[in-house]
């Protein structure tokens, strides 16, 4: 034979290729490196100046892999957005507050929360979700409900869980009808003016070096509220 003959692989020593769907776990890789390179860009160009191509070419993914995901720009915007809420929030999932005094435990419960909060990426994706809201209502809107909603009935929770365990669960500011409500009074009084501040442009240094002495303050004020039956 003018060529030499080459003996083919069994079958079962043959390479194996896989098709069809990736693994879950593969997948969810390509979900982080998607959701990573958007954010880098959103913080970078805003929600208008950034690009799939760009945000594909980062993620080393293809457009159709994005598209496959996410609707669309803004919904993966809002899939950032989503993500970093959930972070900061899944770090208080079976959380409970130390303290000896239900004061001591909202007051290192409160301060955890803008220490995380306050770190990161969590207000520069704020601050581009306000700067496109007058061009994109809807979704800055709808964000802001979806990170809301997440983050008040995490804290309503621990609410409930820290008044239970010291004895105000019987204030009607605690009762199950309320406990929305008080939520609320808790995160205007104690989070909000915050972030807020952040959200104007004060540097976070200085705004992390005041937690505790803004916690402290508004702590106090909240639970007399709540004990005077000032939350209604």
């Amino acid at each position: 034979m003018g060529r030499a003959a080459v003996k083919a692989k069994p079958l079962h020593k043959r390479a194996m290729v896989r098709t069809g769907r990736p693994r879950r776990e593969l997948a969810g890789e390509v979900d982080e490196r998607i959701l990573d390179a958007a954010r880098r860009i959103f913080l970078e160009r805003g929600l208008s100046g950034a690009s799939i191509d760009e945000i594909a070419s980062l993620a080393r993914a293809g457009k159709p892999t994005i598209y496959a995901r996410f609707a669309s720009k803004e919904a993966l915007f809002a899939a950032v957005v989503m993500r970093n809420v959930s972070t900061v929030i899944g770090k208080f999932e079976g959380h409970a507050p130390t303290g000896r005094t239900i004061e001591e435990r909202l007051t290192r419960f409160a301060i955890a929360l803008l220490t995380w909060a306050l770190a990161g990426n969590t207000v520069d994706l704020m601050r581009v979700g306000i700067s496109e809201a007058r061009r994109f209502p809807d979704l800055a809107n709808g964000v802001q409900g979806m990170a809301r909603q997440c983050g008040e009935g995490t804290v309503g929770r621990l609410l409930s869980e820290v008044a239970q365990s010291d004895g105000l669960g019987v204030l009607p500011a605690f009762a199950p009808e309320r406990l929305a409500m008080t939520t609320q009074c808790f995160m205007d009084l104690v989070f909000k003016p915050m972030i807020m501040r952040a959200l104007f442009g004060e540097k976070l240094e200085t705004l992390r070096a005041e937690i505790a002495s803004h916690v402290a303050g508004r702590v106090e004020f909240f639970l007399a509220a709540c004990r005077q039956g000032g939350v209604k």
